[in-house]
């Protein structure tokens, strides 16, 4: 279904939204849009030079003339939508940020994808809207469902900018002890790979107004996830306990009890 497109991707700069694209646009002309100019114009020549029909413009969809823009210049026929900001603790000390890009930015580019089909990227961390984070996650998600797009909501994503494990890593690296927050603390993880051609699945097989909710195995208990990084390293690494931060979770769910409830399972993800 998705063959022979033109797919705008916002975001695309970032882990998830460079993956995406490079998926994508085996088989489609994709445009890249993202305000990082320098992983923006980097992904662009990587894939020009490889073949591929992309275009892209260096932006912020929280500039409603920049997005009109790029939707009158390219004319996309799909859309998915990965530009947000999506740490917790940032966007704890500066929520207004966080309401800008993920609700007045993704308020913008819904204002011109009419007859776009819209897949909305959100996350675990929307269920609880515990923190400023989740809630424009949440709020975001009931603002795609009733425009009528899709959204696709998944948990956390190894190897991707600014994930534990690239962190864990660093420290490594440096001798430093890794800083795990809590050891009860559990999360979900898929890899980079299987994330995306599950969240491209999703935009192929979603109705309008769906969230889609993408099946990622048993929770991980993030100290003996650390205790197994020490020991791939095969160095001597302590583990300091940090305790949770503001907006964190000790355990987070894919699915609130009611949605448990009236879920509708799709092979590889559930449909509510």
């Amino acid at each position: 279904m998705i063959k022979g497109k033109r797919i705008l991707c916002t975001g695309a700069g970032g882990s998830i939204g460079s993956e995406l694209t490079r998926q994508l646009c085996v088989n489609n002309t994709v445009f890249l849009f993202d305000n990082n100019e320098t992983a923006t114009f980097d992904l662009y020549e990587e894939l020009k030079l490889k073949g591929f029909q992309v275009d892209y413009r260096v932006g912020d969809i929280r500039n409603r003339d920049t997005v009109r823009e790029v939707f009158v210049g390219f004319k996309p026929q799909i859309v998915f939508h990965v530009a947000a900001y999506k740490h917790v603790s940032p966007n704890e000390r500066y929520p207004r940020e966080a309401v800008e890009t993920n609700l007045i930015g993704l308020l913008n580019v819904l204002d011109e994808a009419k007859g776009c089909r819209f897949v909305f990227i959100s996350s675990d961390k929307a269920i609880h809207s515990n923190s400023v984070m989740g809630t424009t996650k949440r709020i975001g998600e009931l603002i795609v469902k009733n425009w009528g797009g899709v959204s696709v909501r998944f948990g956390n994503v190894l190897g991707s900018r600014g994930s534990v494990i690239p962190l864990w890593q660093a420290s490594i690296d440096r001798g430093e002890p890794l800083n795990v927050t809590d050891e009860k603390m559990t999360r979900f993880f898929m890899t980079l790979e299987e994330a995306v051609s599950l969240v491209i699945e999703a935009g192929e097989q979603g109705n309008p107004g769906e969230i889609l909710v993408l099946k990622m195995g048993e929770e991980v208990n993030i100290l003996e996830l650390a205790k197994s990084i020490i020991k791939k390293s095969g160095k001597d690494v302590e583990i300091k306990m940090i305790g949770i931060r503001p907006g964190e979770m000790l355990f987070e769910k894919l699915m609130t009890p009611l949605e448990e409830a009236k879920k509708v399972d799709k092979g590889n993800y559930y449909v509510i």
